[in-house]
Order: C-alpha cells, then structure tokens, then sequence
C-alpha cells in the first residue's frame, strides 16, 4: 500500500499510516479532487485523522487533501470491520471559503491579463492580502507569476473564489494547485500548464492511449450536443427597448443554437467621480469577451473516461500527467482525438492499484446543469 503522510494545518508532522483498507483519490486539473480513506479504528495513528489535518499522498507534495469528514461504521463482525471512513478535498478547496470582494470604489473587480496572473489576482486579493484581515489565510501563499495562459478579461463580484478560478481555468486551458510545502511549512497557490504529447507534435515524446496498445484496460465515450450553444445575445445595460443587446455568432438555420448571456453587470460609465460615458466600442468588446467565455461552457460535449493499464507502455507521472494534452485512439469506434487528461483517480486496495483518467470534460453534475439553465434567465424587467 502506499504510504500517507498526516499533518497539521501548519505542516507539523503528525503521523505515517500505510495499512488502510482502501485509499481513493481523485486529482482534479480545472477543479477539485477529493480522497476517501478506510482504515480500521485499532490500528496505529488513526487518532491523527481529524478534521482540519493534511493528507499527503507518499512524499508527493501536490497530493495534498484537507480532512473534512469522518464516519465509523460497525456491523456483526465487530471490531474487524470497525472502520474510519475519512472524506477530504484537494487542498486547493480552502480557496472556496471566500468570496470576490471588489474594491469599495467598483462594483466589479475586473482583471484583465494571462490566466495565471488574473487567477493569482483573486487569490490575492480575497485571501493572501485581503484588505480586512479577518479573510486572511495565514498559511496560504502564492508561488511567483510568470504569466502562463492566454489572456482573459475576467470581471468578478461575490462569486465562490474557486469556483471563479475553476471556470477561468477551463476557458483558459489552464490547471491550478495547492501543494505544501516543507521547509516553509506553507501552502503554495499555483498555475501550471500541461505538456502536448499529441501525437502530431515533435517536441515531446508522444503517448497515445488504445486498446490496440494495450495502454487502456476499459473506456467509455460519448458524443453529446444535449447542452451545446454556438451563438450568444448577451444583454448589457439598460432595461427593455433601451437595453444594450450584443450578437455573437453567425449560425443559421438548425445549426444555429441560441443562449442569453446576462452582462449588465458590464458598465456604460467609468468608475471616476463623476462618472463619464465609455467608449462604445469597448463596452461591445467586452460583452462579446463575456459572450465568448459562455459559449466555451456549451460546447460539444465529448465525455472519454478509461481505465489505464497499470503497466502499460506510458507510465504514469513519467511519460504522462494530469493536464498533458495526449491523444486517444479506438479504431474499432473510429475514435482518435486529441485531448487533455483532466482528472486522474487513483485506487489502493488489498488486492491492487489501479489508475483511471478523463479525457477532455468531465460529465457535468445535477447542480452544475442547474448553475447553467439559471444563468439563462434574463433578468429582464416587465412593466
């Protein structure tokens, strides 16, 4: 079994455990993993498993999960099977416990910049070195910005920080952690990009996943247009006939599937006192900016999930990675596409280890389909 590390929320080592029952452990590259443990309550360090503790998966830094949750479950065959059930997150979920305050002198805070330098932006300004001390993560730190990621136009305003960082991270094609860190005893914020191991490009060493490989045990894929959008009306300010409506899109016929974006939120005026006129061709700019980054939530939804072969060809954290863009093939599906790993779920058991990956998207949740058939209401007002 592989061993795991318990700290305290200030990296004090606490324990070593490596005879559990059953570790879980999802790692997330856009959003945020989570780790289920099994372990007997008679067996040695189980007291470190407490609420608010670090788990680390063996020595690796960026397998970091915060414990949230912990349940024990006993039945007839008593003290064998009186089992902890541990339940964390990643530990980039502390992010989630703010929200984006903008400055007392805007109702928005809009960034504009590289993906890494807006995300590292909120994380600053809501947690690191927020302007009331009370919203401050001690322990939290941001690693140094290099400007990572295409540039965004990112406007924010009392939204879940990560799930800000999450939808900025998937429009920009780019992943976000939080790993520990020993010597300082802190936790490091960061953005990373994957590497292109596709099988068209000649600056990496290509992996290509295929049962004819032998490099997938199991797969799945669909082909979905049950959610897709391709054209967008987003609305800006102003109420009825008044009201500033943006075309983005040039679709016709049954091709064309329409969305309403609600943008009113984007100003007309300038934040100095008094306020001016915009120039109108930046408000437009910047509703489309907004209608661009919708459209990329309703795309067409190709959902791939495999189970890797353990000792296939490409081993795993050596040839390949969360967030490597890599290319799978199933010849007898007439499937081959390029796509990004985007979470890997890895499972040790008693009887062995296993690796599953997703390719591209994941499969939206109830909640998340809920989150977008709301944002489509048009906050119209009907007199």
């Amino acid at each position: 079994m592989k061993p795991i590390r318990i700290f305290s929320p200030n990296i004090d080592f606490q324990a070593e455990i490596s005879n559990y029952e059953s570790l879980i452990f999802v790692r997330s590259w856009s959003g945020i993993g989570d780790l289920e443990l099994r372990i007997n309550r008679y067996k040695n360090y189980t007291e470190t498993l407490k609420k608010g503790n670090i788990i680390v998966v063996g020595n690796q830094l960026h397998k970091a999960y915060i414990i949230l949750h912990k349940e024990i479950e006993l039945d007839e065959k008593g003290k064998i099977t009186e089992n902890w059930i541990i339940k964390a997150l990643e530990l980039k979920s502390v992010v989630g416990r703010r929200i984006t305050l903008p400055p007392s002198h805007t109702a928005y805070d809009n960034r504009r910049g590289a993906a890494e330098t807006v995300m590292k932006h909120y994380v600053d300004r809501n947690i690191v070195n927020p302007s009331n001390v009370a919203r401050k993560i001690d322990q939290l730190v941001i690693a140094e910005d290099q400007g990572r990621g295409m540039t965004v136009d990112w406007s924010s305003r009392l939204k879940n920080v990560a799930e800000e960082l999450s939808a900025i991270s998937s429009y920009a094609k780019v992943g976000w952690n939080v790993r520990v860190d020993y010597d300082t005893k802190k936790w490091i914020f960061d953005v990373s990009e994957g590497k292109d191991l596709t099988v068209n490009q000649t600056e990496n060493s290509p992996v290509i996943f295929s049962p004819e490989f032998d490099s997938i045990k199991e797969m799945s894929f669909s082909d979905s247009d049950m959610n897709f959008k391709n054209t967008a009306y987003i609305g800006g300010q102003g109420e009825g006939i008044d009201r500033r409506i943006v075309e983005l899109g040039d679709q016709t016929g049954l091709s064309r599937f329409e969305l309403f974006v609600d943008a009113r939120d984007i100003s007309e005026e300038t934040d100095t006192d008094p306020p001016e006129p915009r120039d109108e061709n930046e408000v437009i700019n910047e509703l489309e900016n907004r209608g661009r980054q919708k459209l990329s939530e309703y795309e067409t939804e190709l959902f791939l999930e495999a189970q890797i072969m353990t000792h296939s060809t490409f081993e795993y954290e050596k040839d390949w990675d969360l967030g490597d863009r890599v290319t799978i093939q199933n010849k007898g599906w007439g499937v081959t596409m390029d796509t990004r790993i985007t979470e890997v779920r890895e499972i040790y058991e008693t009887g062995g280890y296993q690796i599953e990956a997703t390719f591209g998207s994941s499969r939206p949740t109830l909640i998340q389909k809920i989150k977008q058939e709301l944002e489509q209401f048009s906050g119209e007002i009907r007199k």
